[in-house]
């Protein structure tokens, strides 16, 4: 049975990579094989050795021995945790998605808009790699790939041009959320795990992360596709005369956003409940100047009434990429199946026994660099959040061992080799219709040359230190 939802998982994962050649979107073979591989679980429950338990990071001891019940039981309460953690994640993202919408709604992307000047093509990309970088630490990758390609849409006009940038974004926002304990997924598990301590974190890991990004960057600024100027042809945007409340929407949303770690940190809330707090107190403001934005006798009577019936927040919720959401759902619950299943356990596991140990060895646990490296590489194919789970049961080594930061960097910056290894690499799919045997081969080289430089700076950081 452990064979057959495997199959199930790869053939889903084939259909999501090559979904523009059989022209059916990725979220059906996503919802598909989360759907067919719990059935599975749910049909031959009786038949599997072991259990993976998240709450705890570790299996679940005599599951073989238990009784029918119990081992459905087992599987219905970790199926509604990995629903829970899903959830979090997808309502976090809604409430993001939504903020994004009603800046977009006053046009308060244009004052940003405003503050690039430059036209060039190659100063465009160092701007929103930095910006990616840094605000990718403050507000988490997902949030500030979300923000950026918004930002960028209202900027780069040619699609073909647009796509090699948010490729390159999802690359600075990866590396830029491994030096920041809210600034990833795996990262806020391994400082919520009480592995890694803030302070540490951004000792050890803020120069392999900086490396990881400028060396791709680097590289990109002399191919072909960041020669020359924007073309600014159908830029009849900028004739337009912006909503008075702009800038105000623009700083409001942004500063909502900002809060929720702060909100977090005070609350020991999970993040989403402070987005959605961050959300209704920019809603508030969105209805109250909704009123006055169309006061401005230049926008057309035909858009007027588009705006007329809807309230900001309605009309932005009806713009958020539903099916981006959809898909996440999918995978992160097929991924989950696979998980609870004790399968990456076992791979993680596996690896640790197999693997030579190669030079340069951690202090305290003898584990081999090369399986920490592999553990950034599986992050991109499967997905890191699963591999550091099963890291956290596997590994004994006390809070800010180097083993726990180098996990940190590699789970966080691995995932940037494919599009659908990372949350921000996910929702830029979905924003951006890229399609992943581009990415393959455009932008996965770029990330893979930024993964080895950065460990190798992580090499040397950690000698130092």
């Amino acid at each position: 049975m452990e064979t057959i939802i495997i199959l199930v998982f790869v053939l889903g994962y084939l259909a999501i990579t090559v979904e523009h050649s059989i022209k059916i979107d990725k979220l059906i073979p996503a919802l598909v094989m989360m759907a067919i591989s719990w059935a599975l679980i749910s049909l031959g429950i009786d038949s599997f050795p072991q259990w993976f338990d998240s709450a705890s990071h570790g299996l679940v001891e005599g599951f073989s021995e238990l009784g029918h019940e119990s081992k459905m039981h087992w599987m219905e309460e970790t199926l509604l945790h990995h629903l829970g953690k899903t959830a979090e994640i997808l309502v976090f993202l809604l409430g993001a998605m939504t903020i994004v919408e009603i800046i977009d709604y006053f046009d308060g992307f244009a004052t940003i808009k405003g503050f690039i000047k430059t036209k060039s093509k190659k100063r465009i990309l160092w701007i929103f790699g930095f910006l990616a970088f840094f605000l990718s630490a403050i507000i988490d990758n997902l949030t500030a790939t979300i923000v950026l390609i918004s930002i960028l849409q209202k900027l780069v006009f040619d699609r073909n041009v647009r796509i090699w940038y948010a490729g390159l974004i999802i690359i600075a926002a990866n590396a830029g959320g491994a030096w920041s304990p809210i600034g990833d997924v795996t990262t806020t598990m391994l400082w919520i795990g009480k592995k890694v301590t803030t302070g540490h974190l951004f000792v050890y890991l803020f120069l392999p992360s900086l490396v990881c990004m400028l060396v791709p960057y680097f590289i990109a600024s002399f191919l072909p596709a960041f020669k020359g100027n924007l073309d600014q042809t159908s830029d009849e945007d900028s004739d337009k005369p912006k909503s008075k409340f702009s800038s105000t929407m623009l700083y409001l949303g942004l500063g909502g956003i900002v809060s929720v770690p702060i909100f977090k940190t005070i609350t020991h809330l999970p993040p989403y409940v402070g987005m959605m707090l961050a959300l209704g107190v920019v809603a508030i403001f969105a209805e109250i100047y909704s009123n006055s934005k169309f006061s401005i006798s230049s926008y057309d009577s035909e858009e007027h009434e588009e705006h007329a019936h809807h309230s900001p927040v309605h009309h932005s919720l009806s713009k958020i990429e539903l099916p981006s959401i959809l898909f996440f759902l999918g995978i992160l619950m097929a991924v989950a199946a696979l998980e609870s299943l004790g399968i990456l356990f076992g791979f993680a596991g596996t690896l640790q026994d197999k693997m030579p140990m190669l030079g340069t060895e951690l202090h305290h646990g003898g584990v081999s660099d090369l399986v920490v490296l592999l553990l950034g590489v599986g992050s991109a194919i499967i997905d890191n959040v699963p591999l550091v789970a099963a890291s956290l049961g596997m590994f004994s080594e006390p809070m800010d061992n180097e083993l726990w930061h180098f996990i940190a960097y590699s789970a966080g910056t691995g995932g940037s080799m494919l599009i659908i290894g990372s949350a921000a690499g996910v929702v830029a799919m979905g924003m951006e219709k890229i399609d992943f045997f581009w990415y393959l081969k455009k932008i996965s080289w770029l990330a893979l040359i930024g993964f080895l430089a950065g460990a190798v700076v992580f090499m040397f950081t950690r000698t130092i230190f």
